[in-house]
């Protein structure tokens, strides 16, 4: 069947599915306004209000001179947009409501001109008594805000403020009921296991609502009268996607979507990888979208089977940003075993630290499945920040004893509905309190702390005797006897050493359920000592994240400094580069250790209030478990960054030799970018397979970082790679992943990448590698390159916040340090 009876199907499909589509919600508040027409409009099966019937609903203060509200009128065609309203001074709109909970707000916009008002020159704030939605807000094309508010009160005022010396306008205007199941209380969080409470008390603001895969679906079609548009436009890498619709084949079941969460359109609708026939296939499908920095945003998954032809043959992942927030995802093991159900998910992400979210599918790598995977819809939307603003710039327009309904507004990701902000306050000074005086006790005695993140219990012990039982989900803080350490490694055999660093040496252990640690001892004589290990401890007992090295464990009995670490079955990167005669790695399974590193730098970065800046990546910090999967450690020398009003932190220069920031090491200054020059490293160390510093070669070569950097600036890189590798990368995926080390050295951190577009980039260097076109008989060929899209192909065009694209510095160094003379003098790679 050719391509244009296969869009003939598709579209005669989602007509035929549309015409039986029918409403099944009635709202009990309904207010619906054609703001300064003289008559009703009608909009599909809608009526909007005259504004003269809406008269009664707007109220402005006695202290405005003048008219401060007036109609005029447009030449546009569409019925909402012909007429608008004009503010000149603070006015609200007061509406009556029956039924509390949550409402739509929706507010239309279009800057016509007329004879006496420039409307795309307006300025001016929309309020309701407990949130700001828009501040500052101007208008330059047709443009419908939505939001939706949870209405506590019998009736809701919305609030419009002119800014000084300009006016507020509106076309039009909703106040809708909705489903009180719409949104519930409670959600995934992105980068961490605690559940998100308190969204039922959230105001938001629709930034995106897509349907994947298919047409855009019409507000008259949806029993919400919402707008779904189609994913083409938000798609990173077209030729990885395609289009499957199957609408008829959408089961509405109990315990999962109804047809208010989203319309069966959607649902039948999906965007599918485009793995057919390709069963090698490891690449993920991806959107961007543009948000607001400084906000939290609900993600809401639409996930509906409409392409397996049995149940258990699909499994995936699901990622925002950086960060997998589903493994192994299986739609119909959710769903009662039934084939096609609609089900959604949502997440609550981390305060964006840029303006773009990426969501993004992929393969899941269990054994014996089939790479694919399906999404069928998304939401986007933008959550109120701790003073209620949808903005984070205006204020509330409201009288005084209303700003009191503020306080129910503040809401906390763990303790549900806060008390207010004096409470909010209060606790965190109360906390800021206790972690300084946690911290003083564990400086002074040890005390044990707490392990959260885990669900099963070991028993400290080796696997001869009976151990001391130690539970990791307890409450109780614990730590271990030194007795049950010296057991489990078989009373610190030497035999059973794999590892020496700077801190002292490391034993394999095994607890007496057989499970496998590794417990590092602390050298007396090593200059490594307290402060490290206290370091360590508070460092990762409060961090869990599947690419970082997760702590079990420590003793101090008899004057010993031990840490317990998850067991990694396949030792450190470095040892599979050189040095150790263990396997060496393909490219594919270097870039993908890459990846993993890069994720669990990127959470340290951005997954806190404050960034938590590593300071020793290196090889030899990055763990392999039993399946390959990257896992960064040692965290001796990690320190918290810069506060929000700072640049910087100040502090005496540390790291390993070879991989140090020459930024830090000149002006003693930390910022996360020093983490990225030595994972910038690390790239070309996987990529050369050789000591970042070797003292035996000549000169020009003893600095492997300005070495390769050399050749890179001569395009030239695949004269220095790993021999093992030669012959085996393709060349867009080396171009791509030298350009992303290369931005990563930038002599200035102002001028590298964050973490987050590190990440980024490797993954698109490792889908270069990946990817096939059709057709194409030779597997190492890179005229696919010319199928990407221009986005994907020219990443000059892009949005340089939120793209790959870096921009980097030709400066000189000020200092007249040459790094290479300092590396000159060092013979031991290893020290700090």
């Amino acid at each position: 069947m050719g391509c244009k009876a296969l869009k003939f199907l598709f579209w005669v499909s989602s007509i035929l599915c549309l015409a039986l589509f029918s409403r099944g919600f009635t709202p009990a508040d309904n207010y619906l306004i054609d703001c300064g027409s003289p008559t009703n409009t009608t909009v599909g099966d809608r009526v909007f209000m005259a504004d003269n019937l809406a008269s009664k609903l707007l109220s402005a203060p006695e202290n405005v001179l003048g008219n401060t509200s007036k109609s005029v009128t447009s030449s546009d065609d569409s019925p909402l947009y012909q007429t608008a309203r004009i503010f000149t001074g603070v006015s609200k709109y007061t509406f009556s409501i029956s039924r509390r909970g949550r409402h739509w707000i929706r507010l239309y916009f279009y800057p016509f001109v007329h004879a006496s008002y420039n409307m795309s020159m307006a300025k001016f704030d929309v309020s309701t008594d407990n949130h700001v939605l828009l501040s500052s807000f101007g208008v330059q094309s047709l443009t419908v805000k939505e939001f939706s508010v949870n209405v506590t009160t019998n009736s809701l005022a919305i609030t419009f403020s002119p800014s000084e010396n300009s006016f507020a306008f509106i076309n039009a205007l909703e106040v809708v009921s909705a489903p009180d199941q719409l949104i519930q209380d409670t959600a995934g969080s992105v980068q961490s296991s605690v559940t998100f409470q308190g969204l039922t008390w959230q105001a938001l603001e629709t930034v995106v609502r897509v349907n994947m895969g298919g047409p855009t679906v019409s507000f008259e079609n949806d029993t919400l009268w919402r707008t779904w548009v189609p994913d083409q436009r938000f798609l990173v890498g077209k030729n990885l996607a395609l289009s499957v619709s199957n609408i008829g084949a959408v089961k509405y079941v109990d315990g999962g979507s109804s047809e208010d969460i989203a319309p069966s359109s959607v649902y039948g609708t999906c965007t599918r990888m485009n793995s057919i026939n390709d069963s090698s296939s490891n690449f993920n499908v991806t959107w961007e979208f543009d948000v607001d920095p400084g906000f939290q945003y609900l993600v809401r998954f639409h996930f509906c089977d409409i392409v397996s032809e049995a149940l258990n043959l699909l499994y995936f992942n699901v990622f925002i940003d950086s960060s997998m927030v589903v493994r192994d995802l299986d739609l119909s093991t959710y769903l009662v075993n039934i084939l096609a159900a609609a089900y959604y998910m949502d997440y609550v992400t981390e305060s964006a630290t840029s303006n773009k979210i990426r969501v993004s599918i992929g393969p899941s790598n269990l054994h014996g499945t089939y790479p694919d995977a399906i999404l069928n819809g998304l939401e986007i939307m933008k959550m109120n920040n701790s003073d209620g603003s949808l903005s984070g710039l205006g204020t509330i327009s409201s009288s005084s004893s209303s700003s009191k309904k503020n306080v129910g507004a503040i809401v906390g990701v763990s303790v549900g509905v806060a008390s207010g902000v004096l409470l909010a306050g209060v606790l965190f000074m109360l906390c800021r309190k206790r972690r300084r005086l946690a911290r003083q006790r564990l400086s002074k005695t040890w005390v044990a702390f707490s392990i959260n993140g885990g669900g099963t219990s070991h028993t400290m012990g080796s696997k001869y005797s009976k151990g001391t039982t130690v539970s990791l989900n307890s409450n109780m803080s614990y730590h271990v006897p030194f007795l049950a350490v010296q057991e489990a490694t078989n009373n610190f055999d030497e035999s059973w050493v794999i590892g020496i660093g700077g801190f002292g040496k490391v034993y394999k252990g095994e607890l007496s359920d057989g499970t496998k640690v590794a417990v590092k001892r602390g050298n007396p004589q090593s200059q490594q000592g307290l402060a490290e290990f206290q370091t360590e401890i508070e460092m990762l007992s409060q961090f869990r994240h599947r690419h970082l090295v997760s702590l079990i464990g420590y003793c101090d009995e008899k004057n010993e400094m031990i840490l317990i670490y998850e067991y990694m079955e396949n030792g450190t990167l470095k040892s599979h580069l050189y040095g150790s005669g263990h396997p060496s790695l393909n490219w594919k399974q270097r870039v993908e250790v890459c990846i993993g590193a890069a994720r669990g730098l990127h959470y340290l970065h951005t997954g806190y209030a404050k960034a938590v800046i590593h300071r020793d990546v290196k090889s030899a910090n990055i763990l392999l478990d039993e399946n390959l999967m990257a896992k960064v450690a040692d965290f001796g020398l990690s320190k918290t960054g810069p506060e929000l009003d700072q640049t910087h932190v100040s502090t005496a220069v540390k790291g390993s030799f070879g991989y140090l920031d020459p930024e830090y090491f000149r002006r003693q200054q930390l910022t996360e970018k020093s983490d990225v020059y030595s994972f910038g490293v690390v790239l070309f160390e996987v990529l050369c397979a050789r000591p970042v510093i070797d003292p035996t070669l000549p000169r020009e070569m003893v600095n492997l970082a300005e070495w390769a950097m050399k050749w890179q600036k001569k395009g030239q890189l695949e004269h220095i790679i790993d021999p093992n590798l030669k012959g085996n990368i393709r060349p867009d995926s080396l171009r791509k992943f030298g350009e992303t080390a290369e931005k990563c050295l930038a002599d200035f951190g102002v001028d590298r990448p964050s973490m987050g577009d590190v990440l980024w980039n490797l993954e698109y260097a490792l889908q270069l590698q990946e990817a096939v076109v059709q057709g194409d008989p030779d597997e190492n060929s890179t005229n696919m390159i010319g199928e990407l899209p221009p986005q994907i192909n020219n990443f000059s065009q892009l949005d340089p916040n939120g793209s790959p694209q870096f921009h980097g510095s030709s400066v000189d160094d000020l200092s007249g340090v040459s790094m290479s003379k300092v590396f000159s003098q060092l013979v031991k790679s290893e020290g700090r």
